[in-house]
């Protein structure tokens, strides 16, 4: 697989994807996106919407997180979802950053809703590929 180049990844302007960012659209993109994007990828974003209910976590993340988010649901991005092979790597990149901006706030108990979640999407076996 091409390595993906952050340069060009930093190019983008994050805020005007924060906007994009809905519960619906959030759970939509789960729901189609598994298969494609990879079980791992839907993990970390479920891991980033579970962060976000967190009172303690500050506005400025929860922001960075809705725009990783946002542009994790828009189908307008740098590397188009339908592209093949490489298509996710962009939305990959994205998730990344969030996740490591909100590590601190990924506890068990975020990582537990986050499974829980997947399992009742695609089945308790699945969730075993994700320790």
């Amino acid at each position: 697989m091409p390595e993906f180049d952050t340069r060009e990844f930093e190019k983008v302007n994050m805020d005007k994807y924060a906007g994009k960012y809905s519960e619906k659209g959030f759970s939509d993109k789960v729901s189609s996106a598994v298969k494609a994007a990879g079980l791992a990828l839907i993990y970390k974003a479920l891991q980033l919407y579970y962060v976000t209910k967190n009172p303690a976590c500050p506005t400025r993340i929860k922001a960075g997180i809705f725009a990783a988010l946002g542009y994790f649901i828009s189908p307008l991005d740098i590397l188009p979802d339908f592209t093949p092979i490489v298509g996710y790597s962009d939305d990959a990149a994205a998730v990344a950053l969030a996740i490591g901006m909100a590590q601190i706030y990924i506890d068990d108990e975020v990582k537990q809703k986050a499974k829980k979640r997947i399992a009742g999407l695609f089945g308790e076996n699945v969730v075993k590929e994700l320790d």
